[in-house]
C-alpha cells in the first residue's frame, strides 16, 4: 500500500482541538485540506504526522506548543496608550485587530485588556503555547510534487 512521503500532495480531513475539547479548526464531510508534505503549508507537527499514512487510514496526534505555533512571547504583547488609538475605536477583550506595521505588513493583534488609560495588544497567534490535539484522516495520495 502506498504511503504519504515528503513532497507529496495529500487531501486529509482533520479535526483540530485544544487539550479540553475545545475544536479550534476542521474541515467537514464535503470539504479537505489539500496540502504539499514539507512545503510547511501547515504547522509541523501536523505535516510530520501524514508522513508514513496510508489512505483511508486515520489516527489521533497531540502537537506539543513548539511544534505547532511556538510558545507565547512576552515581548509580542504590548500596552498601549488609549489617546494613540482612534477616538471612535470601540474595543472588547477578545476582539481581532489588524495594525499596520512600519514596514507596510499587516499584523494582527488580539485585545487582552482594557483600562480607561491603556490597551494590551497580543500579537501572538492565538494558539500558541498551547498544545494541540488532531484527528486526521488521509483521503488520498494525489501525486508528487
Amino acid at each position: 500500500m502506498l504511503k504519504a512521503k515528503y513532497g507529496d500532495i495529500v487531501k486529509v480531513q482533520y479535526i483540530g482541538c485544544l487539550e479540553d475539547g475545545t475544536v479550534f479548526s476542521q474541515t467537514n464531510n464535503e470539504e479537505s485540506l489539500k496540502i504539499t508534505i514539507g512545503k510547511g503549508e501547515v504547522i509541523p507537527g501536523f505535516e510530520n504526522a501524514i508522513v508514513g499514512m496510508e489512505p483511508d487510514e486515520s489516527k489521533t496526534i497531540k502537537v506539543k506548543a513548539e511544534d505547532a505555533f511556538g510558545p507565547h512571547r512576552d515581548d509580542l504583547v504590548i500596552t498601549v496608550d488609549r489617546n494613540k488609538l482612534p477616538e471612535d475605536l470601540k474595543l472588547e477583550i477578545g476582539e481581532r485587530l489588524k495594525i499596520p506595521r512600519q514596514d507596510g505588513q499587516i499584523t494582527s493583534v488580539t485585545v487582552t485588556d482594557l483600562s480607561e488609560k491603556d490597551v494590551t495588544l497580543d500579537a501572538n497567534h492565538h494558539l500558541s503555547g498551547k498544545d494541540l490535539v488532531f484527528d486526521i484522516k488521509l483521503l488520498e495520495i494525489i501525486g508528487t510534487n
